[in-house]
C-alpha cells in the first residue's frame, strides 16, 4: 500500500516504472491466550494455592476473657497443654466496657478438637495456694496461658478465664465429692486431704451457696485411695492440734506438720459398719468441726425442751453439751433473753435438743397402737417426780465454757411439766456459782448477827486487865534485875570475896600435888609405911 501511495505522488515527467502486482490482504493467525498472560495466571495460582495453605494450616481463633494481661504479651505468649505449645496470643486489647481484658489467640492446626464447652484456661504464674507452689518456672520464661481439654461435644470459640488454676487436672484419675459446711475455717484450694495421717488428695475448689448460709467444697481423692470414701465415712477438719484433758491425762492430736500450718481435711469410716459400696462421684457429705462430732452417733428422733435460768449463763454457747451425770444426751441449740414486763424480771430461755436414745431410752416388742411418745413423756415425769432438775455447770476450768447437766436433786421442790406448750419446759435449780454465792450471802448473815459490840467491850475489858499484869510483871522484872546487880557486885573480879577464894583454891591446889606425890612414893615402896622413909631419922 505504501508503494502505490508512493507511486501515485510520483511526477508525470518521471519514467515509467514496471508493473507492481496488486497487494492482498492476509490473515494473521492469532493464538488462544497470549503468552504474556502466563506469567501472571501462574502467580495468581501459585497465590491462591498458598493463601489457602496457609488458611488450611493456621488452625482456628479463639477469645479468651481475662482480668488481667499482666505478663502476658501479644505475639509471644503461648497457650500450652501438658507442656505443649498448642496456640499464641496474636492481639491483647480491653473489652468494650473496659473492665476486661480480651485476649484473641490463634491455635495451632488439628486443635478444633480442643475447643469445646468444657474446656477452661487459666493464666500461669507463680503462685502459693494451700500446700501447693505453682508456676515457679514462669519466673525465668514468662507468664503462659494454661489449658485442660474438656469432654463436651459442643464447639466453642469464646473463653473466660479461671481466676485460679485448677488444682485436678484431667491426667489425675480419682473422684470428685462435695463437703457442706457453715464455715470454710481455714481451709483453701489445695489444702491437703487425709485418710488414716496419709496425703490422699486436696481441696479442688470452695463457693457460697447462694442462701449465703453453708458453703460449697469440692475435694478430690485420688485413686486408689477413693475407693474408701463409702456413704457412711465421715469428714472433719482436721487443723491444728487437738487438745484434750480427760481423766487419762492430756492428749494432743494432729494429722500432720503440714496440717497444722495451713490446716486439713479428714475421714474416716466408723469401725463396725458392714462393707458398703464405694460412694458414686458428687456425693454429699458434711464437714463437721472436730473429730469428735464426726464420730458422735447421730440423733435418732431429737426432742427439744426449754430451760430457763435466772442466773448468769456466761459461758454458755449455741452447742453446748447437755450431760445426764456425765453422758451427753444431746446440746445447746438456742440462747436468749426476755424481761416480764408485769414485775421487770430478766430470766434466760435455753432450747435443748435431746436423743432419747443416748438416754438408754429404748422400746422393744412395742405393741401396736401403742403412743411412744405418750411413754416418753410418762418417763420424764417420773424422773422430774424423783428430783431430776437441769443446772448450769463449769465444762473447763481454763475456758470458762459452760454446760448444762441433769442430775437428780432430792429434796427439790415438786414441778409439773406442762406438755401442751411447745417446747415443753423442764424444771430448773441454781448453779454451782449461785450455791457458792448464796453460802458466802449465808455465812455474811451470820456474822452480822453476832454480838460484835459486846464482844468488842469484853476485849477491851480484857485487854485492860492484860496491860495491868503487864505492869506488875515489868515491876518484877526490875526487882530481879537488881538483885542480878547485887550478885554481880559480890562475885566481881576485884570483890574480897573472889580474893579469898582465889587464896583457898591455890592451897588446896598445893595440898592435892602433895597427896599426889605421896601416894606415887607408896605405890614405889609399899614398906614404907612400916619402915619408914630410908635415910630418915628413926
Amino acid at each position: 500500500m505504501r508503494a502505490v501511495r508512493k507511486w501515485l505522488s510520483m511526477p508525470e515527467n518521471e519514467p515509467a516504472t514496471p508493473a507492481i502486482p496488486n497487494a492482498r490482504a492476509v490473515t494473521r493467525r492469532r493464538t488462544p491466550i497470549s503468552l504474556v498472560w502466563v506469567i501472571p495466571i501462574l502467580a495468581a495460582i501459585v497465590g491462591a494455592w498458598v493463601a489457602v495453605t496457609r488458611v488450611l494450616s493456621e488452625g482456628p481463633k479463639i477469645t479468651i476473657v481475662l482480668d488481667s494481661a499482666e505478663g502476658l504479651e501479644a505475639g509471644k505468649t503461648v497457650i500450652s497443654y501438658k507442656g505443649v505449645a498448642i496456640g499464641t496470643i496474636t492481639r491483647i486489647r480491653l473489652s468494650d466496657d473496659h473492665l476486661r481484658v480480651l485476649a484473641v489467640a490463634q491455635m495451632e492446626p488439628r486443635t478444633e478438637d480442643f475447643l469445646v464447652d468444657d474446656s477452661t484456661f487459666w493464666v500461669v504464674r507463680p503462685r502459693i495456694s494451700g500446700a501447693n507452689v505453682t508456676g515457679l518456672g514462669t519466673l525465668i520464661s514468662g507468664a503462659y496461658i494454661g489449658a485442660e481439654i474438656g469432654h463436651s461435644t459442643i464447639h466453642k470459640t469464646d473463653f473466660v478465664a479461671l481466676e485460679t488454676p485448677p488444682v485436678v487436672t484431667g491426667g489425675t484419675t480419682g473422684r470428685v465429692f462435695i463437703l457442706k459446711t457453715s464455715d470454710l475455717g481455714s481451709l483453701d484450694t489445695g489444702t491437703p486431704l487425709f485418710y488414716r495421717r496419709l496425703q490422699v488428695g486436696e481441696v479442688a475448689s470452695y463457693e457460697l451457696d447462694p442462701d449465703g448460709n453453708t458453703l460449697t467444697v469440692r475435694i478430690f481423692v485420688r485413686a486408689p485411695y477413693d475407693k474408701y470414701v463409702t456413704p457412711k465415712t465421715h469428714f472433719w477438719q482436721a487443723s491444728g492440734i487437738d487438745l484434750s484433758l480427760g481423766a487419762s491425762g492430756l492428749s494432743v492430736q494432729t494429722q500432720s506438720l503440714l496440717s497444722i500450718l495451713i490446716g486439713g481435711v479428714a475421714f474416716e469410716t466408723p469401725a463396725g459398719q458392714p462393707m458398703l459400696a464405694e460412694a458414686a462421684p458428687n456425693t454429699v457429705f458434711t464437714l463437721f468441726d472436730t473429730h469428735a462430732a464426726a464420730l458422735a452417733p447421730p440423733s435418732v428422733g431429737p426432742q427439744s425442751y426449754q430451760l430457763v435460768f435466772n442466773e448468769s449463763v456466761r459461758g454458755l454457747e449455741v452447742g453446748a453439751p447437755v450431760e445426764f451425770r456425765g453422758i451427753p444426751i444431746g446440746e445447746v441449740t438456742g440462747i436468749r433473753a426476755q424481761v416480764k414486763l408485769k414485775n421487770f424480771e430478766f430470766s434466760v430461755p435455753v432450747t435443748i435438743q435431746l436423743d432419747p436414745q443416748r438416754l438408754g431410752v429404748k422400746v422393744f416388742n412395742l405393741k401396736s397402737g401403742v403412743d411412744v411418745e405418750m411413754l416418753r413423756r410418762r418417763l420424764i415425769d417420773s424422773l422430774v417426780a424423783h428430783g431430776v432438775r437441769a443446772q448450769l455447770r463449769t465444762g473447763n476450768l481454763l475456758t470458762g465454757a459452760a454446760l448444762v447437766a441433769f442430775d437428780f436433786f432430792p429434796g427439790s421442790p415438786p414441778v409439773t411439766i406442762d406438755w401442751s406448750q411447745y417446747p415443753p419446759r423442764l424444771p430448773t435449780i441454781p448453779g454451782q456459782l449461785e450455791e457458792t454465792e448464796a453460802n458466802v450471802v449465808e455465812i455474811i448473815n451470820k456474822i452480822n448477827r453476832l454480838p460484835l459490840k459486846q464482844i468488842a467491850d469484853n476485849l477491851n475489858k480484857s485487854l485492860a486487865d492484860l496491860d495491868l499484869t503487864l505492869q506488875s510483871t515489868r515491876a518484877t522484872m526490875l526487882s530481879a534485875h537488881g538483885t542480878l546487880d547485887r550478885a554481880n557486885g559480890l562475885i566481881g573480879s576485884n570483890s574480897t570475896q573472889v580474893q579469898q577464894l582465889d587464896s583457898t583454891l591455890q592451897e588446896v591446889s598445893r595440898a592435892a600435888r602433895s597427896i599426889r606425890v605421896l601416894t606415887d612414893y607408896l605405890d614405889r615402896h609399899p614398906e614404907a609405911l612400916i619402915r619408914g622413909k630410908p635415910g630418915a631419922p628413926k
